[in-house]
Parts: C-alpha cells; sequence; structure tokens
C-alpha cells in the first residue's frame, strides 16, 4: 500500500510539473497616441472648366499642424494629430497579425510661400510665381488645406520580432513590422483666388505605407509603442471650387501610442516543462 501510495504522488507531481496550461490562441490589441510629419514637395494639379482653368502648383511645400504641441488637455482629444490601430495576432506563436491603421494627419500649404504656377488660367497660358497667402485681400486670398486631416488608413500585414534577452516575465521588449494598403478620406478645404471650395470630407484616392514599430508591454497589458513610418498618398477629384484637384505626396512620420493587450480567441493547450 505505502508503495501504491508512493506511485500515485510520484504521478502527481510529474503531472504537475509537466501541467497543460489553458492560453487563448490570439492577442487582440488597441492603442491611442499622436504623430508629428514630414512632406515631400507635391505638385497639385487644378482642373476648372467652367474657368477656363487647368494648371499645376509645382514643387509646394506643405507642413502639418500637430496641435498636441499647443495644450493637449486644453481641447478634445480628437482635433490634434492622433492615430489609432487595432489588430489581432492570430497564429499559434503570436508573432503574425491583421493590423487596422489610422493616422488623422493634417497637410497644409505653408503659407506666404513663393509658389510656382504653370498651365492655363483664365483661358490663357500661364508660367509664373506668386506669393501664396491666406492673409490676403480678394483675389489674394489662397490657402490649400487638408487640415482635418489628411487621414491615412491602412490595413496592415505584422510581423512581431521578440528581443527576449531584454524581456521577462514582467516586461516585454518587440519590435513590429507592418506593411499595409488602403483609402485616404481627407478633408478638402481651399480658397484659390479668393474663391472658396465647399469644405468637406470626401474618399480622395489611396496611399501605401510600411512602418516599425518598438513596443515595451507590462504585465503582459499595457504597452508603449514609438514607430516610424512611411507613407506614399495619392489623392484625386479633391473639391476645388468648380473644379478637381490631384495630388501625391510621400510622408515621413512619427508615432507614440498607448496600448492594450487581451488574449482572445480559441484555447490551446500548451505543454510547460
Amino acid at each position: 500500500m505505502r508503495s501504491l501510495y508512493l506511485l500515485i504522488i510520484t504521478l502527481f507531481l510529474s503531472t504537475a510539473l509537466i501541467a497543460q496550461k489553458t492560453e487563448r490562441k490570439g492577442e487582440f490589441y488597441i492603442s491611442w497616441g499622436y504623430n508629428k510629419e514630414y512632406y515631400t514637395l507635391t505638385n497639385v494639379s487644378v482642373n476648372q472648366p467652367s474657368l477656363g482653368n487647368n494648371f499645376t502648383f509645382k514643387n509646394t511645400l506643405m507642413v502639418d499642424h500637430p496641435g498636441w504641441d499647443e495644450g493637449l488637455f486644453t481641447k478634445a482629444l480628437s482635433i490634434p494629430q492622433y492615430n489609432y490601430r487595432f489588430g489581432y495576432f492570430f497564429d499559434k506563436n503570436k508573432d503574425w497579425a491583421f493590423e487596422i491603421n489610422f493616422d488623422h494627419t493634417k497637410a497644409l500649404f505653408k503659407d506666404n510661400q513663393l509658389i510656382h504656377l504653370s498651365g492655363t488660367y483664365n483661358g490663357r497660358a500661364l508660367d509664373s510665381s506668386f506669393i501664396f497667402s491666406k492673409t490676403g485681400t480678394g483675389n489674394a486670398t489662397n490657402y490649400y488645406y487638408l487640415n482635418n486631416g489628411a487621414n491615412f488608413l491602412l490595413f496592415n500585414l505584422v510581423k512581431r520580432k521578440r528581443f527576449t534577452e531584454i524581456s521577462n516575465s514582467n516586461f516585454a521588449f518587440d519590435g513590429l513590422a507592418k506593411f499595409g494598403v488602403g483609402p485616404v478620406i481627407p478633408h478638402v478645404e481651399n480658397s484659390l483666388f479668393g474663391q472658396k471650395n465647399n469644405a468637406k470630407f470626401q474618399f480622395g484616392g489611396w496611399n501605401t505605407g510600411f512602418e516599425y514599430a518598438l513596443k515595451s508591454t507590462f504585465r503582459k497589458s499595457i504597452y508603449l509603442e514609438f514607430a516610424g513610418k512611411l507613407d506614399y498618398a495619392y489623392y484625386y477629384n479633391l473639391d476645388v471650387y468648380q473644379g478637381k484637384a490631384k495630388q501625391s505626396f510621400g510622408t515621413l512620420e512619427f508615432i507614440l501610442n498607448l496600448g492594450y493587450t487581451l488574449p482572445m480567441g480559441p484555447k490551446i493547450n500548451k505543454v510547460n516543462q
């Protein structure tokens, strides 16, 4: 009988040492943060048939408007240049994810810059430069804003690299490579030679982007993520007074997000050695 008890205890201890731990197969995450942008020079082509205009603003400088540097907690959190991500790691090792990635970015013609205009204006050929300024009067009033957003939406595939040598049970440090494509949903607001458009949101083209993020996760749930991103966006059919505009530009973006991660999906059995 004593031998039987020892055998049962041995089997129990062996089972405890090689125990089956129930885990979730996937991992859901969501984050919110803010961003800073730098844009390439852009050509903006404007076609206004009823006005006899078909011209291009060439090599134009665009700037962002962060907003978070003007008192983040004195205004609605969605007014500054914000971003959010939510995604799901779907494989057994939680190394691959699908992510919806949105950046509320603002792209504005820099005020008081010298603009080169080439094409047809008022039915006549024109190749000249002038000061593009919102502070002018009458026909001298000019501004061109994607100010409520150039708005990059991407559907990303994400690959995680775990830095296990500097991670432990309470802290994890990962690198995330992300690539995707998706639509742009700009808010178009402009006045060209004193003639304003009807400012509004619209579907306005497509973008593609690559992002690399460094992610620090604390106690397997709260994380801080810092990312650099390259994006290329092509916009078309943008609303201007009695016409349309199109343009493209590249963006270098820096992003800081605070997020939360949560195990999710079907349960799996993982053997602990």
